[in-house]
């Protein structure tokens, strides 16, 4: 059975189903392979990079979408969309991502469009629509939490979570909105295994004069990419890194620094708990290899043990 990258639905024939096609742009009828294999792809981001003001440890590309020749094109500004490429020094960098950014919908985290595509040489590369850009070449002011917190790309990971709830008070117009959405975030990261979520990877976007949290970027399961990773969150909570626990997830962490009552909690891990079956039929479907897929199952599973007793 094929399987479409943009949408994870049965296709009979071709590359993608004409739903995904549609989904990228519906003046779009067909899509090209990217005219780069994998190398040529690591090699221009290489190139670009100091045009690109989207920076960090992934290989990036801007690109944008051609309507005219049906596919994505490269530029050094100005693109509505950002493309990585497979990463040789670590394995399947881009279909982790897009499984974890699909993992992330179906608990309704706001995720922008993203999917896989096919280069030239077959390989998969990851795509995600910008949601700074809008309407022509106009920009929604966005400020990642590192230019908040005063922080380099250096000190990143010199904060605490603690800090960041505080950064949404200072900064939010509704900061128990915002709060509700870390919180859910939080428990994700730590189940997918994503202990990358550095100060760069929270971003406050402003829309028609409200100051919220932007979609989301960059969740990616980590934990089962790099081997024996010594931490299970980048930012620590009550000082911990690792050995987290439901008590320091929930009590601690949701309902003392986040402040959060106890309807919106059960609410966000209900339907954290209730995906659970949807997530592996995911991860099942995705373009992880069977190692991978087998890796990613059994660190959910050990995560989940973790955190449920102490809800159930």
């Amino acid at each position: 059975m094929k399987i479409c990258p943009i949408t994870y639905k049965s296709i009979e024939s071709g590359k993608y189903s004409r739903e995904g096609i549609k989904l990228l742009s519906p003046y779009l009828n067909s899509l090209n392979d990217l005219n780069y294999t994998k190398e040529e792809q690591l090699q221009e981001a290489a190139l670009r990079a100091s045009k690109l003001s989207i920076q960090g440890v992934q290989p990036k590309l801007s690109a944008k979408l051609s309507i005219k020749n049906s596919g994505f094109e490269l530029f050094d500004r100005g693109g509505t969309f950002i493309l990585k490429p497979q990463n040789f020094l670590f394995q399947e960098l881009p279909e982790n991502e897009d499984l974890t950014m699909r993992l992330a919908v179906l608990i309704s985290l706001n995720i922008p469009l993203h999917g896989l595509i096919y280069s030239k040489d077959e390989s998969l590369t990851y795509f995600i629509k910008r949601f700074d850009r809008y309407g022509k070449n106009k920009k929604y002011a966005v400020e990642d939490f590192a230019q908040l917190a005063g922080k380099t790309r250096d000190t990143k990971y010199n904060y605490s979570m603690e800090k960041v709830a505080k950064l949404l008070d200072k900064y939010c117009t509704f900061p128990a909105v915002e709060k509700a959405k870390l919180f859910k975030l939080t428990i994700f990261n730590y189940l997918v295994g994503n202990e990358d979520m550095h100060l760069k990877n929270f971003s406050l976007i402003t829309k028609e004069k409200i100051i919220a949290l932007s979609p989301h970027y960059d969740l990616i399961n980590t934990s089962i990419v790099v081997n024996n990773p010594p931490e299970e969150i980048a930012l620590p909570i009550d000082g911990r890194k690792n050995k987290l626990t439901g008590k320091l997830l929930i009590d601690y962490f949701g309902k003392e620094v986040l402040e959060l009552n106890s309807k919106i909690i059960s609410q966000a891990l209900d339907i954290i708990y209730k995906s659970k079956n949807k997530w592996l039929e995911t991860i099942s479907v995705s373009f992880l290899s069977d190692i991978m897929k087998s890796k990613y199952v059994d660190l959910l599973e050990t995560r989940w043990k973790v955190l449920f007793p102490h809800f159930l």
